[in-house]
Parts: structure tokens; C-alpha cells; sequence
């Protein structure tokens, strides 16, 4: 399969993904919110999830505060 074909059979949920403010490259992080959540249900910091997860999948400190503020926000617009 060619990838413009595989853009044009997923173009209506491409379209409505963009539309929500939804990045394509989000879904490498989809597990390290996971994470988050986990530790933070467990009681952990903040401060300590984002360091252990940061050396775990080897991003800056800074990514992992922006991918969870990210993924907690609300969707933009009526896209869903």
C-alpha cells in the first residue's frame, strides 16, 4: 500500500484528528501517559513521575510536563 492511499482511506479521521488540536506523533507518548497515571493513582510526586518517566523514554523533563498538559487538555471545536 502507498501512503497516499492510506491517507486517503483514513482522511475523514485524519481531518477530525487535526481539527481537535491532535498531533500525530502523540500516539509514541500514549504509553507514557499510562504511566503517569499509574504512578500518580500509586501516590507518587509529580516531580519524581516526570523524572523516572523522562530518563525512561528518554525525553527532556520539559516534554513530559507539555505531553501531560497535552493529553489532559480538552479537544478544540466540535471535531468529536
Amino acid at each position: 500500500m502507498k501512503v497516499i492511499e492510506l491517507l486517503n482511506f483514513n482522511r475523514e479521521l485524519l481531518k477530525k484528528l487535526q481539527v481537535a488540536g491532535i498531533r500525530l506523533e502523540d500516539t509514541m507518548y500514549i504509553d507514557l501517559y499510562a504511566d503517569y497515571t499509574g504512578l500518580l493513582n500509586q501516590g507518587e510526586k509529580v516531580s519524581y513521575i516526570v523524572a523516572v518517566l523522562s530518563e525512561k523514554y528518554s525525553v527532556s523533563e520539559r516534554k513530559v510536563y507539555t505531553l501531560i498538559k497535552r493529553f489532559q487538555s480538552g479537544c478544540k471545536g466540535f471535531a468529536v
